[in-house]
């Protein structure tokens, strides 16, 4: 039976659909989170291949890391930088894509 004098709890934050909402409805603990899981499938795709032909290294990041960034975008698109930095980091340690990786990768996708 539900007592009407209980009081409810506070919490700092709760996570619905998938999205962290804090108590002051920022979204950087969000944002965190998202970049945290997107470096760790990132990495793992580097571990995992033991080829490091790029085409299909840019397969795999599109398949399994750029749906975990575009997931609500929305919410995340005032941290533009901390979203990109995962695409950064992957491309930095591709063969071939040392310069100009951003634009190439780019190019390259679409």
């Amino acid at each position: 039976m539900f007592d009407w004098y209980t009081s409810l709890h506070v919490v700092e934050d709760t996570h619905d659909l998938d999205i962290i909402v804090t108590n002051d409805l920022s979204p950087s603990h969000h944002i965190a989170a998202i970049v945290a899981q997107a470096h760790k499938r990132a990495g793992a795709i580097l571990r995992a291949f033991s080829s490091r032909d790029t085409c299909l290294l840019m397969r795999a990041f599109l398949v399994y890391v750029s749906p975990i960034v575009e997931y609500n975008s929305i919410i995340s698109i005032c941290d533009i930088d901390s979203l990109e930095s995962v695409q950064r980091r992957f491309t930095k340690r591709l063969p071939g894509l040392k310069n100009d990786r951003l634009n190439r990768l780019d190019r390259q996708l679409f």
